[in-house]
């Protein structure tokens, strides 16, 4: 594993108002599957080359969950949503920019502004690739959905060794009633299941915060226990959601 450069953060926390938070960092040329498989195993999230994980040391609200494909089992309401969808075309590629790719990110943030109070970040092209397109490796791809000619949603993920590791989706806020980002991740789950892998890792549930939440209500669903080193077993524990 080539790191180019480790270090820590202790800033306000991005998930729970008026929390702090400590996140470890980890800038990696040309990481291999199995490397970045081992990572995201033991509580890291990858952007581009940079990888990190929290290690706060009074908060452990955010916990690493990773869906069950194999067991997983689509409900009522999700067979609606995919069948609304089911008209979508989709192309699987590794990560690109272009200009629509950053129109669509600064329509999607600029709508979670209004309704969710997130930062509106400035879509920079510099800042697009580094956290999205660099550092792919062999195993980062993006979804695009298509509606006719229109690109409608971004889904980036990483194919591992034995799972799927949602990265980060974006959508045309148009298309609220279609549930895109609920469509995504259960397509997520279905490709999961074709290609004959274990898992969907979801990255961080925070029960606190409404933007993570949703993530406790795919199960059957497995919780990282703590936060494991390189040279330690990653050990998943059954995910009962709080409420």
């Amino acid at each position: 594993m080539n790191i180019i450069k480790e270090c820590a953060l202790h800033e306000p926390c991005a998930y729970i108002d008026g929390n702090s938070q400590s996140i470890h960092y980890k800038i990696i040329h040309e990481c291999s599957t199995s490397d970045c498989e081992a990572l995201i195993l033991r509580g890291w999230r990858r952007f581009g080359s940079m990888y990190f994980r929290p290690i706060c040391s009074e908060c452990k609200a955010c916990e690493s969950l990773k869906i069950d494909a194999r067991h997983y089992s689509f409900s009522k309401s999700e067979r609606r949503v995919l069948r609304k969808n089911s008209h979508l075309t989709t192309i699987v590629r590794h990560p690109t920019l272009t200009r629509e790719h950053l129109n669509l990110f600064d329509r999607y943030h600029t709508y979670k502004h209004h309704t969710r109070s997130w930062d509106a970040p400035k879509v920079d092209p510099k800042n697009y690739y580094a956290s999205f397109v660099q550092g792919h490796g062999d195993f980062g791809y993006e979804i695009l959905y298509f509606e006719g000619e229109k690109l409608i949603a971004v889904d980036l993920i990483d194919i591992l060794n034995e799972g799927i590791s949602a990265l980060y989706c974006y959508y045309d806020p148009d298309y609220y009633t279609n549930s895109l980002g609920r469509y995504t991740l259960l397509e997520q789950i279905a490709l999961t299941q074709r290609l004959g892998l274990k898992w969907v890792y979801l990255g961080y549930y925070v029960e606190q915060c409404q933007s993570l939440a949703y993530k406790g209500s795919y199960t059957p669903s497995l919780c990282l226990n703590g936060r494991p080193e390189e040279n330690e077993q990653a050990l998943w524990d059954n995910f009962i959601p709080l409420r």
